[in-house]
């Protein structure tokens, strides 16, 4: 492995090489805790916003269950389409790709005006979280140094755990502040600071070796199975 790679133009550490302490391990870090975050909190933030969504939009409870479970539901599916996407065309490509999937279903959730648009868009917005989990995890497997990676792999989980204790005091919060689209709209702002972070500091890293065709079927029987 080179000692050295490019980012945007830019000189930084190779893959494998990135040490915890460094700036560019800093905002390795960073990208892939803000991308877990966002996946994460919108498992659970969503919750404290459905009466004022079913109120909103006229939504029977049918439609509340599905709010929630169209996105649990997809990011379950493709989660290990996603972790074997990344393998073959690139962790950093990857999740670029659920990122902008995820900040675009969130502004169509934020701006649905029916129950049935918002399962829509929310189902949409688990595709890209199914993308991001895994994608990040890989991320920081890959790119820090040995000695690092298991600091890295615990600050991960720890700084991703907090997502989900402070997310329904979040949505709460937002809720008081304006409405429910709130809780969908404060998405999009993050994932440009994670674009723009992934752009400029995560080194690309696949596996050469995977040549064996993605599973589509699999993730497509798991959606109806588990729906």
């Amino acid at each position: 492995m080179a000692a050295a790679s490019r980012v945007d133009g830019r000189h930084s550490t190779a893959a494998g090489q990135i040490r915890l302490a460094s700036s560019q391990g800093r905002w390795v870090l960073l990208a892939t805790v803000l991308t877990t975050w966002l996946a994460a909190i919108d498992t659970s933030v969503v919750n404290v916003a459905l009466p004022a969504i079913g109120q909103d939009l006229d939504a029977p409870f049918s439609a509340l269950q599905w709010i929630l479970t169209g996105y649990t539901l997809t990011v379950a599916s493709t989660m290990l389409l996603g972790g074997a996407a990344g393998d073959h065309y690139g962790r950093r490509r990857v999740l670029l790709v659920g990122i902008v999937c995820f900040a675009a279903a969130s502004t169509a959730c934020a701006l649905a005006t029916t129950s049935a648009v918002l399962i829509a868009s929310r189902i949409l917005q688990g595709v890209g979280g199914g993308l991001l989990i895994p994608a990040s995890l890989a991320i920081i497997q890959s790119s820090f140094h040995v000695e690092d990676r298991a600091r890295a792999i615990g600050a991960w989980a720890g700084l991703s755990g907090v997502a989900v204790g402070i997310a329904p005091s979040f949505g709460g919060w937002l809720l008081d502040q304006g409405s429910w689209r709130w809780v969908f709209l404060i998405n999009p702002p993050l994932a440009v600071v994670v674009v723009a972070v992934a752009l400029r500091y995560l080194p690309e890293t696949s596996v050469p070796q995977a040549t064996e065709r993605l599973d589509l079927v699999g993730p497509l029987l798991g959606f109806i199975g588990l729906g």
